[in-house]
């Protein structure tokens, strides 16, 4: 009677997430009403070709950088959704060959932000490719990266038959004031922004979905000092072997089936896993936490971004005696923040 109870609540849990991926799929193609097509170049998308996948407004200023570092680590096709940008950002991606570029009219925040949008174009486009979803501050680091291509990492992903990939958000700033460091387009942020938190981090399980729940960094520690439960997520799961059946929840945060959070190992041993370097914290945010504020399209009525404003008009730093210094992806799987698996 017992076995039969765990039973029973196991397949209305199984039931339920059903239910809401089959909801969340329907509340994309609503969605993609909202899309329409800037420069469609999707014909091209060859078998097996390694897609990413993106929503952005007015940010042209990190664009040159960003398909320099992703063209370079082996994306062959860029399917991007500009949210009505006003400093040449659609135009700079519809003269990318290797782009496809949709204008979304609708509101940011009622598109789930973003989520809507990109669910219905992976659905439609990504199906049975490798698909990486990535904002455009936030840049993959992975296992031999610096040697090997992402259809190395896919391949070898492939071959384990593991479908999912994760990536933590590591928040990079520079050693100062944010505004003393002037970022110039085309830049690798990294040169600016080359500092991080090498501890400072909580993970809970989610009982649910199954996935990790990771906060902390510099966010937690300096913005959300006084409330580090609402510091933004860090845990993300960017790279998925895609089936048009599939869903993302929150962001990349958490993923339907629920199978695809398990990218850790819960018997011994390590899975492999990367990070994302995010350059959020440059010159620029001052501005942007300023547009945002006004726009008021982000989770929470943009609590995350009056904490930047507020800190930033104290011109408290994020920089402390604690602060690493970025060398390369073996220094963060020393630190144990990312890991290489069995993957050799």
């Amino acid at each position: 009677m017992y076995f039969g109870t765990v039973n029973f609540l196991g397949l209305a849990e199984s039931y339920r997430l059903r239910l809401i991926r089959k909801r969340l799929r329907l509340r994309a193609l609503r969605k993609s009403r909202e899309l329409h097509p800037v420069q469609n170049r999707t014909k091209s998308i060859t078998p097996g070709a390694q897609l990413l996948f993106c929503t952005l407004r007015d940010e042209l200023v990190r664009l040159p950088y960003f398909y320099e570092y992703y063209r370079n680590l082996g994306v062959d096709h860029f399917l991007m959704v500009d949210n009505g940008s006003q400093d040449g950002t659609r135009e700079f991606l519809a003269d990318q060959p290797d782009t496809s570029v949709w204008h979304a009219k609708g509101l940011y925040r009622k598109a789930r932000f973003g989520v809507d949008w990109l669910n219905f174009l992976q659905r439609k486009y990504a199906h049975g490719h490798w698909s990486l979803v990535v904002d455009p501050d936030e840049f993959l680091v992975f296992p031999y990266c610096d040697s090997r291509p992402l259809s190395a990492l896919t391949d070898w992903l492939d071959t384990s038959e593991i479908r999912s990939f994760s990536a933590m958000l590591l928040d990079m700033y520079p050693k100062g004031a944010l505004e003393k460091f002037q970022y110039k387009s085309g830049q690798n942020p990294f040169e600016v922004a080359k500092w991080f938190d090498s501890g400072n981090y909580t993970i809970e399980k989610n009982p649910l979905y199954g996935n990790l729940w990771i906060q902390g960094g510099p966010r937690a520690r300096v913005y959300f000092a006084d409330a580090p439960k609402q510091a933004p997520a860090l845990n993300k799961v960017p790279l998925v072997k895609w089936n048009k059946s599939y869903v993302y929840v929150s962001s990349t945060h958490l993923i339907l089936p629920r199978g695809l959070n398990r990218v850790y190992e819960s018997a011994g041993g390590e899975k492999p896993s990367g990070m994302l370097l995010h350059a959020k914290f440059l010159n620029t945010l001052s501005d942007k936490a300023n547009e945002e504020l006004r726009r008021n399209q982000h989770y929470a009525h943009g609590r995350e971004y009056q904490r930047y404003n507020k800190k930033l008009n104290s011109k408290e730093h994020l920089w402390c005696s604690w602060s690493e210094e970025y060398i390369n992806w073996r220094q963060l799987e020393v630190l144990g923040l990312m890991s290489k698996g069995s993957w050799a």
